[in-house]
């Protein structure tokens, strides 16, 4: 078994062999002990499963969380808003751990503090009060955040914990783009660990412009392949909207949640966009 050291040893080897050549990538340092090196400074999160990893894989993922605008900057990121398919919207306050969901169809906001598992439910704009009812919308509206959270900011979750990541091959996208295809699965995370999806690197742009969704990472064929474009800057994050005949609008990056979004169920008032 591959131990860690081994590991990071491969990748420093690697990174040196690819860019030794070139200058520093955007949000990227050079290693004071090693000037040929460069370093993505993207850590793991506890439980990313590196031994299992395959290294190159390891290196495209630090590229892509680079190139999307650095760890720094979605480490800081505060607020993050969109409107998933014109079904619902999500106002997620990520430092606070905090997610309100407004799903228009049934006239029902619900605001889930992830630090507890506690939260608000309104229905027609009255609260509810039962606690089964409340404990059901709770559980409904952590399950909506990780899902339509993941359609949105996926690529910043390459090395989360629980995360398996492998080099498949070389491959265009449907529309011709030369891309690295990476696989990714799972272990103990998330409502679906048995998941896997198989995602296109630009070669060029370091940019996730296609994905692959299978139920289960043994079946043979995915269960769709969408493309991942229209990349737009947002508080230094460069998002993606569109997912083939659906997309994300709406998509903003916000300093903090606007006053009352997550102790009232009126629409969010946005600050005037400058």
């Amino acid at each position: 078994m591959k131990t860690k050291s081994l590991i990071f040893s491969t990748l420093t080897f690697f990174l040196i062999i690819i860019y030794g050549c070139k200058g520093p990538a955007k949000n990227a340092t050079i290693a004071a002990d090693e000037p040929t090196a460069i370093v993505y400074n993207n850590p793991p999160a506890e439980g990313f499963d590196i031994e299992g990893s395959n290294p190159i894989a390891i290196l495209i993922a630090d590229q892509i969380m680079n190139a999307m605008g650095g760890r720094a900057t979605w480490d800081n990121t505060n607020v993050l808003f969109w409107n998933f398919f014109g079904k619902r919207t999500l106002l997620w306050d990520k430092q606070g751990n905090r997610v309100r969901v407004d799903m228009p169809d049934q006239n029902k906001v619900v605001t889930l503090d992830m630090n507890d598992n506690s939260g608000r439910v309104w229905l027609d704009g009255e609260e509810v009060s039962a606690e089964e009812e409340i404990k059901k919308n709770l559980d409904m509206a952590k399950s909506i955040w990780i899902n339509d959270s993941y359609w949105l900011v996926m690529p910043f979750k390459l090395k989360d914990s629980g995360v398996t990541l492998s080099y498949l091959r070389d491959e265009p996208t449907m529309k011709g783009a030369r891309a690295d295809v990476l696989g990714m699965t799972f272990e103990n995370v998330g409502d679906t660990p048995q998941n896997a999806y198989e995602i296109w690197v630009d070669v060029d742009s370091k940019l996730i412009v296609q994905w692959a969704y299978f139920k289960d990472a043994n079946d043979d064929e995915p269960a769709f392949v969408l493309p991942w474009d229209d990349y737009n800057e947002y508080g230094g994050l460069l998002l993606s909207g569109e997912r083939g005949e659906r997309d994300i609008t709406n998509i903003k990056v916000l300093d903090k949640a606007p006053k009352g979004s997550f102790d009232d169920p009126s629409p969010i008032k946005f600050p005037k966009e400058k």
